[in-house]
């Protein structure tokens, strides 16, 4: 069907299919309103984090978080000071990664604010497998996944000023590892896919080049990293981006999902501040945990880790696609000195967890039957209001005893079937 992404480093070729396994993972609708509470919560407190970093600081100044850990971050773009973006909201996409425990509580892995892939597994997903079981949908009453496009065409417009917006998706292109999916959104919402080449700036206002000359474009769904958007702004050697499109958005003139500067967010070492931010911004518990997190930037962390690195996974804080980290009980001496080295050189750039016994689901293997870890990445817009789509992809570690889903590295997926409750529209079970 065409379903690959893209490996960068991979000699034997560019395009990958993704493996999809034919048993599907079940969640029952009690779990599922939980992790959907929890979830609203974080992205909702997460919002108000970003807002306030490039505007009043308030957490900065009341000491939350350090200072040098926004200010200094990589992903924290001063161009964006005094910003507010479009009805006020900058992450409208986001793909969340959770685990589950031996204890069968679920952990928040990470956030994904940036530009989360996936959901296009996620939906192809759900069609291939719906072809193989027919009768069970309705049987065991599984909630809904294929009106995601357009929920998210729905928010897309909503962010925009006008009443009839010109919608967009804005890839990087062909080569992306993602391009799959920026087609596959772009079709199903029924909306234009272009690149940097395809997009003009004239006026502060944002145009796209077609047969009949230029026409202006109101919302884009951006796919491409921040610091590549704007060779004016940003990254100056950037060929992906459209010169002046910065200006056009401060201007009020584009709105971009998701909001240039989200990334300070999305930092592993901010991570380990979000039940903090939660607590700060919303005044109320954590609904989903983190998983238990050693910032090396702190010596008292750093000590332990150094002291322990065999039990821990160790991971860049930003690194992405189970890249830049160390899963302690799987390596060898030579890699724990090598990462303790790093450690050293470099602090801040390091976190450090335990190794959490994540939960398994019956996977068909050569052998039949077998469990496999899994990992969890509910989709999340916040449009009108925050919606959390009721599926998600699974993603599995398809070698036996591996805790690595990323597809990049040999993983595989799942449907993931989210089933009625008694408080919903569909059967009750």
């Amino acid at each position: 069907m065409g379903m690959t992404f893209n490996v960068y480093h991979d000699n034997q070729g560019v395009e990958k299919i993704l493996h999809l396994d034919i048993v599907p993972r079940i969640i029952d609708h009690a779990e599922w309103k939980h992790l959907e509470a929890g979830l609203k919560q974080r992205i909702y407190a997460l919002n108000l984090f970003i807002h306030d970093m490039y505007n009043d600081q308030k957490a900065l100044k009341d000491k939350i978080i350090q200072e040098d850990l926004i200010l200094g971050s990589k992903d924290y773009l001063k161009a964006c000071q005094g910003l507010t973006p479009p009805k006020g909201i900058w992450c409208h996409i986001t793909g969340t990664d959770l685990v589950k425990d031996k204890d069968g509580e679920y952990y928040i892995l990470e956030d994904n604010l940036r530009c989360p892939s996936g959901v296009s597994y996620m939906l192809e997903s759900r069609e291939i497998i719906k072809r193989a079981y027919p009768d069970l949908f309705n049987k065991l009453g599984v909630m809904p996944v294929s009106d995601y496009p357009a929920k998210l065409l729905k928010m897309l417009q909503f962010i925009s000023n006008k009443e009839k917006p010109v919608v967009g998706v804005l890839t990087p292109g062909i080569y992306n590892s993602a391009y799959f999916e920026h087609s596959y959104l772009a079709l199903q919402m029924g909306v234009e896919l272009v690149s940097g080449i395809d997009l003009i700036t004239k006026g502060k206002k944002v145009y796209m080049q077609t047969t009949k000359g230029l026409q202006q474009i109101d919302v884009l769904y951006r796919r491409i990293d921040d610091t590549f958007l704007d060779p004016l702004t940003f990254n100056p050697h950037s060929m992906l981006g459209i010169p002046g499109i910065f200006e056009a958005y401060k201007a009020g003139n584009i709105a971009m999902a998701n909001a240039p500067g989200t990334g300070v967010a999305d930092d592993k070492a901010v991570y380990a501040y979000v039940p903090r931010l939660i607590k700060y911004y919303l005044g109320e518990e954590p609904i989903l945990k983190n998983v238990p997190t050693y910032l090396c930037r702190e010596e008292k962390d750093r000590q332990y880790v150094l002291d322990h690195i065999e039990e821990l996974v160790v991971k860049e804080t930003n690194a992405a696609g189970g890249y830049g980290m160390l899963i302690g009980p799987k390596s060898t001496k030579e890699e724990h000195a090598k990462f303790r080295q790093l450690i050293k050189d470099n602090p801040t750039n390091y976190i450090a967890q335990p190794t959490l016994s994540l939960s398994t689901v019956p996977t068909w293997t050569d052998e039949g039957l077998e469990p496999r870890h899994v990992d969890l990445r509910p989709y999340i817009l916040y449009g009108e209001t925050i919606e959390v789509i009721p599926g998600a992809l699974t993603r599995v570690a398809l070698k036996k005893g591996s805790l690595v889903v990323n597809s990049s590295q040999g993983g595989g997926s799942k449907d993931t079937w989210v089933l009625y409750g008694d408080d919903t529209n569909g059967q009750s079970h």
